[in-house]
């Protein structure tokens, strides 16, 4: 994204590094086990203690022969299976029947196929020329004993917990949990499931945000709805404050008589930045309450959630440890002619696809306000548009962040 033409408002890509740059991760870890280790950041290299296969192994059921001894007729003196061993060393013009990852015999240097060897009672003939090495996984071929498998910094999935099992590892060190407090404001909001009255509205964004920050596996406080009073916007970000990490509230960041957050954030702590040349989202507000990193979101729904993506997210992440996670950008093709107010980099809801061409086509929603949530339930993706960009033609080439897989 390039430059930007609102006066006063600062550029997303900005207000992301002034925002990185005041974020320290946490220090303080603890011990878990694999069951226990989804999501988690490992607060250190993990070393893996062993060879994985740990020895040479069978690749293929056959027969484990010396391969100079191919060209004659070989004696079987043993069957090995899985998770068995052939504890003898393997003489010349001796071979030992053995199963896929079972160990290879000391002296045997290759493995025929069962199906390219002919066997008669206890007699073996080979149907093809064996070379040293066939068939064979070698002793770490996998994995080296004192490589490093898993770097600090890494958040954990499935796949790495099967890595961790595959090397005996039963305990492992990550950082702490972070902790984070939720809260709207707002005298119009009222809790779903209550009948509303005239003028109120259900309250939406902490549902999302929760979901949200616990897949990014948070500690969540939620603070419920705050009512746009200055004595009870201050106590609750002090309380907020005083046993979390991070503070997000939504709503109350304008420049409306009924809006708090901004006086009792420059009360209570600083302001980093305050509104951003972002569409949806322009008043976001980052700071700190306290020692306690504050981001106040917008009350719209689209808004909110927009710049909790943008901005909260990548912030959480490097709060909690994690390194080198990058969001996916890709191009496609605009399927239609767009026009727009330059002025804010945009992100649009859209729906993007491959055609029959193998191209990456998107289409951004018709309905693009910030107050409606479908534009999000029906899209997979943004389209970015530059900040001083004012129209696209249908097929231009433009930018792409699909949907980051903690929102599926």
């Amino acid at each position: 994204m390039s430059g930007c033409n609102s006066p006063g408002l600062l550029p997303v890509e900005q207000a992301l590094v002034q925002q990185l740059d005041k974020i320290l991760p946490v220090q303080e870890t603890e011990s878990v086990t694999p069951d226990q280790a989804t999501g988690r950041i490992t607060a250190e290299d993990i070393i893996s203690p062993m060879n994985v296969p740990p020895s040479d192994n069978s690749a293929m059921d056959g027969y484990a022969l010396k391969a100079s001894d191919a060209g004659s007729t070989i004696q079987i003196v043993a069957a090995v299976m899985a998770g068995q061993a052939y504890v003898n060393s393997l003489q010349q013009g001796e071979a030992v029947r053995i199963m896929t990852g079972a160990p290879v015999p000391q002296g045997a240097d290759a493995v025929v196929m069962q199906e390219e060897a002919k066997v008669t009672d206890d007699k073996l003939v080979c149907l093809k020329t064996i070379t040293a090495g066939e068939n064979i996984r070698k002793a770490g071929e996998d994995i080296q004993r004192d490589s490093v498998i898993l770097p600090k910094g890494t958040r954990l999935a499935p796949q790495h917990l099967s890595l961790l099992a595959s090397v005996g590892m039963r305990d492992i060190q990550v950082y702490r949990k972070i902790k984070v407090a939720i809260m709207a404001t707002g005298d119009e909001l009222i809790e779903p499931g209550k009948a509303l009255q005239p003028g109120q509205i259900y309250e939406s964004n902490r549902v999302g945000l929760t979901a949200m920050l616990r897949k990014l596996g948070a500690e969540v406080t939620d603070f419920g709805i705050i009512p746009d009073q200055l004595e009870a916007t201050r106590k609750a970000f002090a309380e907020a404050a005083a046993h979390n990490d991070w503070v997000i509230s939504s709503g109350g960041v304008s420049v409306g008589d009924a809006d708090f957050v901004k006086p009792v954030l420059q009360e209570l702590g600083d302001i980093t930045f305050w509104k951003i040349a972002i569409k949806p989202g322009k008043p976001y507000a980052f700071g700190r309450i306290q020692k306690t990193l504050f981001s106040g979101l917008p009350g719209n729904p689209v808004s909110s959630f927009v710049t909790l993506l943008q901005l909260v997210v990548p912030g959480l992440r490097k709060l909690a440890g994690e390194v080198n996670h990058n969001s996916l950008e890709i191009t496609g093709h605009l399927d239609k002619d767009l026009k727009r107010r330059p002025g804010r980099a945009e992100f649009l809801r859209a729906r993007m696809w491959l055609d029959g061409d193998q191209n990456v086509r998107v289409m951004p929603g018709n309905k693009q306000g910030s107050g409606i949530m479908n534009s999000f339930t029906d899209a997979n993706c943004f389209v970015v548009i530059d900040a001083d960009c004012s129209q696209l033609a249908k097929n231009a080439k433009v930018k792409i962040l699909p949907f980051d897989p903690l929102l599926n």
